[in-house]
């Protein structure tokens, strides 16, 4: 269907986390109920035991269109797309989806850098990325190459975090466009709903 493809205008939002940040996804993404111009794309440090425990999780939770991503699938608007345990989520050029099975980055796979790159080198000013709670350094160069790509870089703030290491590491080293709490966050992505630029 012609209208699910990701148009040229449609924004991406990559959201990385680790411990603490599954909390934050649970107030953020019920509060997103029109999604349908936009890519919400996640990348959480999980347990290879988890299955698919965090999909029906967000989906239960969110009622939006939720998927653990798979090799080559094509990326539509509308969906939330959630990495598989065990793979580095990497974007291609034709707009799919490719996983990748090299060494860990941060100790993690899927890495929050590794995915925030790839997207950035696809999306540029089209990519919103967000960085929550979390106790280790993945995500800061991540979002290092968000910034040089033309994209928006939202941390959370450290004093709202169940974890606050990683976003803080994160504030440390580079200069965010915003600093926000979960509401503020979900009041962002509600607000690029409908935009075109």
């Amino acid at each position: 269907m012609e209208e699910n493809k990701l148009n040229p205008h449609a924004k991406v939002v990559i959201v990385g986390g680790s411990a603490g940040s599954l909390e934050v996804l649970l107030q953020v993404l019920p509060k997103l109920q029109n999604i349908e111009s936009l890519v919400i794309l996640l990348i959480v440090h999980r347990r290879n035991s988890d299955d698919n425990f965090l999909e029906e999780l967000i989906r239960m939770k969110s009622g939006l269109k939720v998927k653990e991503v798979e090799d080559k699938t094509p990326i539509k608007v509308g969906h939330v797309y959630v990495a598989p345990a065990d793979y580095h989520l990497l974007i291609e050029n034709n707009l799919s989806f490719s996983l990748d099975v090299s060494e860990k980055v941060n100790y993690s796979r899927p890495s929050i850098d590794v995915g925030f790159e790839s997207a950035a080198d696809v999306f540029g000013t089209k990519l919103v990325a967000i960085l929550l709670s979390g106790a280790n350094n993945d995500g800061t160069n991540g979002l290092l190459a968000v910034k040089e790509n033309g994209g928006i870089v939202i941390i959370q703030k450290p004093e709202t975090a169940e974890v606050p290491y990683m976003p803080a590491h994160a504030i440390k080293n580079l200069d965010a466009d915003y600093i926000l709490s979960a509401n503020e966050i979900a009041v962002f992505i509600k607000g690029l709903v409908g935009k075109t630029s």
